[in-house]
């Protein structure tokens, strides 16, 4: 084999390695970002989540999981606690959500002893830049749930406007009627629910609204729904509607990931991707996540650390490519020019 021909090889064997990483990311994006460990997983093959039913990355408004299907097993409270404090950063949503469970346990305790309990809505609107876990915690929620025996499957169903509103009169509450009934005894968690809101008198965003609001009243023992977004956008979004305004009261806020958090899910996924950084490649990860980072919107946090490792992969199969002799040491180091040549 001639050196070009070597060459050629090398880099098919490293986007090879990229690809599948990038499959494996999106089947697994809890695990690689937030440090899941994993889960007994639902009776679904192809889960990407631990214990969940899949939910779409991309192209939402797929279902994540069929009406037909038998509910997981229920899981351990000791477990899913655990695996909650196993997420990187998320201290306020981690402290949040231990609070909703002891409030749910006391709730069903007293009405086991016949003491009044009052209502308890379990909606909850996620607000945070993209890549802070909104959509790892609502896949964890709906295990919780189904755990506490709110939920009868605990399946999650992932949506965004374009799974929900049609382009016709009377087709929208169609859409989201049988998305609603994809979710029933799980979450329905909502991206970008602002975007609900009326574009045009012509717009159907409306009627979703009034859809899923009948929707929330009617079924409201068997299914909870996250509405989630941008911080200010999502409270204009809940305060727009009165019917909004008395179904979603509880409100986790997902701050952005600091830096130190942004090199400890990198170094997570080296060790996943069983790659390894050279001495002097630390400081060099660690002042380019430090400047993609400025802008966390643009940026993505979790999912910006994932984009960073994917092109330092393609930075150090060129280097790979250039060499006479390629070791099993040579394709899991990471050397700091394959950082600074992003």
């Amino acid at each position: 084999m001639d050196k070009k021909d070597r060459k050629d090889e090398i880099i098919l064997q490293q986007l090879e390695v990229i690809q599948t990483l990038t499959e494996h990311n999106l089947k697994r994006m809890g695990a690689d970002f937030w440090g899941t460990p994993p889960a007994p997983a639902a009776p679904e093959p192809d889960a990407k989540a631990p214990g969940v039913s899949p939910a779409p990355s991309a192209g939402k408004g797929t279902e994540t999981a069929k009406p037909e299907e038998e509910a997981p097993p229920l899981e351990k409270m000791e477990d899913l606690q655990a695996e909650l404090d196993g997420y990187i950063g998320l201290e306020a949503v981690k402290k949040e959500v231990r609070n909703l469970i002891n409030l749910v346990t006391v709730h069903q305790l007293r009405e086991k002893n016949g003491l009044p309990s009052g209502g308890l809505s379990l909606h909850m609107v996620f607000s945070g830049n993209p890549g802070t876990g909104k959509t790892t915690i609502a896949r964890l929620m709906a295990r919780i749930y189904h755990a506490l025996g709110i939920l009868s499957k605990g399946q999650l169903v992932e949506v965004d406007r374009s799974g929900l509103v049609a382009g016709y009169v009377g087709q929208t509450a169609i859409k989201t009627g049988k998305v609603v009934e994809k979710a029933l005894g799980g979450v329905l968690f909502i991206d970008e629910a602002y975007s609900l809101n009326g574009r045009s008198e012509n717009d159907f965003g409306q009627e979703a609204i009034d859809t899923l609001l009948k929707a929330m009243e009617d079924h409201r023992k068997d299914l909870v729904v996250i509405a989630a977004g941008y911080d200010g956008l999502m409270d204009d979004f809940v305060h727009s509607n009165p019917g909004l305004e008395s179904r979603f009261n509880r409100f986790l806020h997902f701050e952005d990931y600091s830096p130190d958090q942004l090199m400890e899910i990198f170094r997570m996924q080296c060790e996943k991707s069983r790659y390894t950084l050279a001495d002097d490649a630390e400081e060099a990860v660690r002042e380019l996540l430090e400047r993609e980072s400025r802008d966390q919107v643009s940026f993505g946090n979790a999912r910006g650390v994932r984009n960073l490792f994917e092109r330092i992969l393609v930075v150090q199969a060129n280097r790979l490519a250039g060499l006479e002799a390629v070791t099993k040491e040579d394709l899991m180091l990471l050397a700091a020019e394959d950082i600074q040549g992003v």
